[in-house]
């Protein structure tokens, strides 16, 4: 066992059980700091979500949809609201993380793993992915700097960056903008209660939200697949309105069919 050093996928179960033991734990006693990603950390949509050409956005959004809708105060990591993601360094001398290049000489060293098997894991795992410049615009160095940067950056910057996500109007970054007005004008995003719904389900995040006569119903599909869910009658299209979708054309049915990394936000006040 590598401990850390894997590229196996987080188990969304095992995921679901530990946000909501926070979730639940804490409420009434404390207040949650809720994140996915920090400087030790890998790219959340790298980590957590896909982050090929087509679903990055979809799946980042979601993330954040997933997040902010909790109970607590969450955090935006540098980077996380361009949908920034893992970077693919191609050889050790390409990482600056301590603890990067000596698990890779330990590893390696005792013969756990090739050389090119832990190179892989870095990718997956390193803290470096969190640590590259961040990409401002498409210019030299992602316009990071006229100088030399300590890392290299990452080689997507020509399509994700700053510039381009301010550019247009359903970017992760105006997302996330949305998500932080909601958690204005909602007190039930904060303050409510907290219910995980389909704790076995593997590829559905699903929970409620409560506070007095409001309630909120959070769906986000964590898969490329296409998922079926049928929504709690409470929450029909007579009694609900969508707070907030990744899809643009997204709309409130008894039955919905999701799509790969959609996520809905639905809210009912009695």
């Amino acid at each position: 066992p590598l401990g850390k050093w894997t590229d196996k996928k987080i188990d969304l179960r095992e995921l679901k059980e530990v946000m909501s033991r926070w979730e639940t734990g804490l409420e009434g006693k404390a207040w949650n700091s809720l994140y996915w990603c920090n400087h030790d950390q890998p790219r959340m949509v790298s980590r957590l979500g896909n982050d090929s050409p087509q679903f990055r956005e979809y799946s980042a959004k979601t993330l954040a949809v997933c997040l902010h809708m909790m109970q607590g105060t969450p955090y935006v990591y540098q980077g996380e609201e361009l949908g920034m993601t893992n970077v693919p360094f191609e050889k050790l001398e390409d990482y600056r993380d301590i603890e990067s290049l000596n698990a890779y000489e330990e590893e390696v060293g005792r013969g756990s793993v090739t050389p090119d098997e832990m190179l892989h894991y870095l990718r997956c795992r390193s803290r470096d992915n969190a640590r590259t410049p961040v990409q401002w615009d498409d210019g030299e160095h992602a316009g990071f700097t006229t100088g030399t940067p300590w890392i290299m950056v990452n080689p997507n910057y020509k399509e994700i960056n700053a510039k381009e996500q301010l550019s247009r109007k359903d970017s992760v970054f105006y997302f996330y903008k949305e998500l932080i007005r909601l958690r204005k004008e909602y007190d039930i995003i904060p303050y409510g209660t907290y219910q995980l719904l389909l704790p076995e389900d593997p590829d559905l995040f699903v929970y409620e939200r409560k506070l007095g006569e409001e309630r909120l119903l959070v769906i986000c599909n964590f898969s490329e697949k296409e998922l079926s869910y049928e929504v709690p009658e409470e929450f029909s299209a007579e009694n609900a309105k969508l707070l907030i979708a990744n899809y643009e054309d997204a709309k409130i049915a008894a039955h919905l069919t999701l799509r790969p990394y959609e996520s809905l936000v639905l809210y009912q006040n009695c």
